[in-house]
């Protein structure tokens, strides 16, 4: 019984984290057929990660962004860019490895909006 209810928190946290890449690759209009066949690889591989390490559900939505924003540097350039600044950069996932992730300005170092929220 305790392993179906890890299964169920790994699969909504899966779910969860894909649910609030998608909404903000679709906030900033890269949610193309190509780009979501990239965030369903990637959460293919985030499925194996947290089943070896359960404790980690909490951090799949800062790992996704952060593994879409790799595959979209090689694949169409720097995403998210930062919506305050003149000078191009890419909004950076903080933290790295932890819960409640945020998109973060590096430049100014103050929060543009939470992994999911970049269309509100």
């Amino acid at each position: 019984m305790e392993g179906q209810a890890d299964n169920r928190t790994i699969e909504v946290a899966l779910h969860d984290a894909r649910a609030r890449v998608l909404a903000d690759l679709t906030a900033r209009a890269v949610a193309e057929a190509e780009v979501v066949s990239l965030l369903e690889e990637a959460l293919s591989k985030r499925r194996w990660w947290v089943q070896q390490w359960p404790d980690g559900a909490a951090y799949v939505a800062g790992l996704l962004a952060q593994d879409i924003q790799d595959a979209l540097l090689e694949t169409q350039g720097r995403w998210p860019l930062c919506p305050d600044c003149e000078e191009p950069h890419a909004l950076a996932v903080e933290p790295e490895l932890g819960p409640d992730p945020q998109w973060v300005c590096e430049s100014r170092g103050l929060p543009i909006a939470p992994v999911g929220a970049l269309g509100r």
